[in-house]
């Protein structure tokens, strides 16, 4: 199996190396991980995406993993300078269609600090996707989380992100693994499924 080099990018409150133990995992399936990081409250996605424009435009990288909202800065900086060398994208449990979560966090007076600049995206997610790369999800279905302590959460989710939140409409293909919104980093399974896609653009073996 050849080795194929990957870049990981975070979500909201962590720094790259929360993915560090997904890097881990990738590794086994013969993946080259490297992780980007960017200031997601401070700084905003925004700032992220051109960062992840600039090192892409420098060092082509063409396999890209984007945990929660990593995956919506990724899918931005490809809104933006649509023609990266970018050919595939996993998104773990990014909420593509915005955040039900975040736009009630969003509404508390004492709360809504915390998601920064970040909070626009999060809350509105992405266009359905018309880019040149081929985009995959892993969603997670344990609902074990904080989302439930700030709104309704209907239907399947990971305690984060409804199921229903990362059915963006133009993606090439969706799957679902035990685990949880944070549980997703940890989960073999969803490293092995994200691997496959990486590889051949489909989950399944």
């Amino acid at each position: 199996m050849a080795s194929a080099d990957v870049l990981l990018v975070h979500g909201i409150w962590n720094a790259r190396h929360w993915l560090a133990p997904f890097a881990a995992r990738l590794r086994r399936h013969g993946m080259v991980p490297k992780l980007f990081g960017y200031a997601s409250v401070v700084a905003g996605p925004e700032a992220g995406a051109e960062r992840l424009i600039d090192l892409l435009s420098r060092r082509p990288t063409p396999l890209l993993v984007g945990h929660s909202l990593g995956g919506l800065v990724i899918l931005e900086a490809l809104r933006r300078a649509p023609d990266l060398p970018v050919d595939r994208v996993v998104c773990l449990g990014s909420p593509l269609n915005g955040s039900a979560v975040a736009a009630a966090l969003g509404e508390r007076r004492g709360l809504s600090w915390a998601l920064g600049r970040s909070r626009d995206l999060l809350v509105r997610g992405c266009p359905p996707w018309t880019g040149r790369a081929e985009v995959g999800v892993v969603a997670g279905d344990h609902a074990r989380g904080v989302g439930g302590l700030f709104t309704r959460m209907d239907g399947p989710s990971d305690g984060t992100v409804a199921l229903s939140e990362t059915r963006l409409p133009g993606i090439a293909d969706h799957c679902v693994v035990p685990a949880s919104h944070t549980g997703l980093v940890l989960s073999d399974e969803a490293a092995r499924r994200a691997a496959n896609f990486l590889r051949h653009g489909r989950f399944s073996d």
